[in-house]
């Protein structure tokens, strides 16, 4: 439509901006802590502790994240969440073994920091279930989940420059005042809901509103806990997830010290190489996005989010087997950022899935599967070194990528179609949404 405004596509941008300081705050750890580990004499298995804290303080708060969104909004949710997270990076670099055992402290503070950034993509995905209509979704959600590759892509060239030049300790100052910007940024410019928003006209409003369920802009309606619990779905996305988690926290936790010290890089060096995961999953997940909607449009929703889907997973496999047996560096590192970027074709799935079929309650639902991710990672951050030491990285790489079969099956068996509760969408016939079947 001609003049149609388009603030949904700045704020959908100013999440993706947000997802990549989120990521920069807590991949920094992984770049900043060789130097850190040297001067605590921390070894790489107490390391991989302080790694997981900050993901079960990440997973613990996924689900209360998530309601607080519905509750109260994602605006307010995420610009306190952003000062709360701004606050215990810098605390990262203030901890000091005068007050106490250093791993201990190093281990609450990286895990309130993981509470606070909960809030991030439950929120997100609760502010895309009112202003994205669904046939943007896939996209959408592409464009915030680039964030995470932008963040962590960023990470290890401006952290190894911060540290060169001031030391570990400002990396997490520098990263923390990124973030009270960009906090800012986020709580002037954002609104709840798109009629809230003064720069919103008639016409891009009304976009919105014919591609939402009714429900969104209806009444607020209790939790449906049971359905919630009892849904095949949710349990899937659960399951899948954690696969995924697993596989991508091996990267964020352990790729650039798996560089540096398996393939025997200088800091330079792993610094250039780490980069190239992360620009591949920017990519990937922009370009699975588009798919995402492209495949759902022409073939309907299964096709655009499960076997999507359930290709990425199987793809992801063959090159995480792969990559670790080759002998040259430069080699080894392309493999494994296809593997990198070959999940992210998937990250949109996820989380549009979840807008499909929670309504106004997917909030509390995308932060139910992402705790999946997240646990997932936490046992990835731990797991990985001790296996790395007593088996070899190879078999660390093998361990994820059979894991990514295992995804691509449960994948196969969610249903898109079929939401928690009846909905209708917007000026559809009230019958339409009672012969919606209830996912159960």
């Amino acid at each position: 439509m001609v003049g149609r405004s388009r603030v949904r596509v700045l704020l959908v941008f100013m999440l993706f901006v947000l997802s990549a300081v989120a990521y920069l705050d807590r991949v920094n750890i992984s770049v900043a802590g060789v130097q850190m580990r040297a001067e605590y004499g921390i070894d790489q298995v107490r390391l991989g502790w302080v790694f997981s804290a900050f993901l079960v303080g990440y997973a613990l708060f996924q689900v209360p994240a998530g309601w607080l969104a519905t509750r109260l909004g994602p605006r307010r949710v995420l610009t306190l969440a952003i000062l709360w997270w701004a606050l215990f990076t810098a605390l990262t670099a203030l901890v000091s073994p005068a007050w106490g055992n250093i791993v201990t402290l190093l281990i609450v503070v990286r895990a309130a920091l993981g509470a606070g950034e909960s809030v991030v993509y439950p929120a997100g995905n609760q502010f895309l279930a009112r202003w994205i209509p669904a046939e943007e979704r896939g996209k959408a959600n592409g464009w915030i989940f680039a964030g995470v590759g932008a963040g962590s892509g960023i990470a290890p060239p401006l952290v190894t420059w911060i540290v060169a030049v001031g030391g570990w300790r400002a990396s997490f100052y520098i990263c923390a005042l990124i973030g009270l910007v960009i906090g800012g940024c986020w709580y002037l410019l954002a609104r709840d809901r798109p009629e809230e928003h003064p720069r919103v006209d008639s016409a891009e409003l009304a976009h919105i509103r014919s591609g939402l369920p009714a429900a969104i802009a209806g009444q607020r309606e209790p939790t449906p806990w049971k359905a919630i619990l009892t849904s095949r779905n949710v349990w899937a996305l659960f399951a899948s997830y954690f696969a995924f988690g697993y596989v991508v926290w091996l990267f964020f936790s352990w790729f650039f010290i798996y560089l540096a010290e398996a393939r025997n890089l200088d800091l330079k060096s792993s610094a250039i190489y780490g980069m190239l995961p992360f620009i591949a999953m920017t990519l990937c997940c922009l370009a699975g996005g588009a798919i995402n909607d492209r495949l759902a449009a022409t073939r309907g929703l299964y096709w655009g989010r499960c076997i999507l889907s359930v290709a990425s997973f199987l793809l992801t496999s063959a090159f995480l087997f792969a990559g670790p047996t080759v002998t040259s560096t430069g080699i080894a590192v392309a493999i494994l950022t296809g593997g990198a970027g070959a999940m992210y074709l998937s990250q949109s799935s996820f989380w549009s899935v979840t807008a499909d079929i929670a309504g106004q309650h997917t909030g509390v639902v995308s932060g139910f599967m992402n705790m999946g991710c997240q646990v997932g990672g936490a046992i990835t951050a731990s797991l990985t070194p001790w296996i790395a030491e007593r088996f070899g990285w190879a078999a660390a790489f093998d361990v994820a990528a059979a894991l990514t079969v295992v995804g691509a099956v449960v994948w196969a068996f969610v249903d898109p179609t079929r939401p928690l509760e009846p909905v209708a969408r917007a000026g559809a016939p009230d019958s339409a949404g009672a012969a919606l079947a209830i996912e159960g």
